[in-house]
């Protein structure tokens, strides 16, 4: 969950990443801060991710982890193994 948190907070906070995220998901920011707590919303946002390599690349750099580490926990999530 931990590193969920982190993801969404990379998203969040980047410019570009935020504002394509709620687009994309249809959600405003009060819904993701709302959803902040659930696994599912924190692999959707991984999952997002993954859709452009260079964001997962990037968002695994900030967090200082692999890339793999994010699918892993990713795939966590979606299984409700947070």
């Amino acid at each position: 969950m931990i590193i969920g948190l982190q993801a969404l907070a990379h998203v969040a906070g980047d410019p570009d990443l935020g504002p394509r995220f709620l687009a994309l998901s249809g959600l405003d920011a009060a819904a993701l801060r709302a959803g902040a707590g659930d696994p599912a919303m924190l692999a959707a946002v991984i999952d997002f991710l993954q859709g452009r390599e260079s964001d997962l690349v990037a968002c695994a750099e900030a967090l200082a982890i692999k890339p793999e580490v994010l699918v892993r926990a990713g795939f966590a999530l979606s299984q409700g193994d947070a």
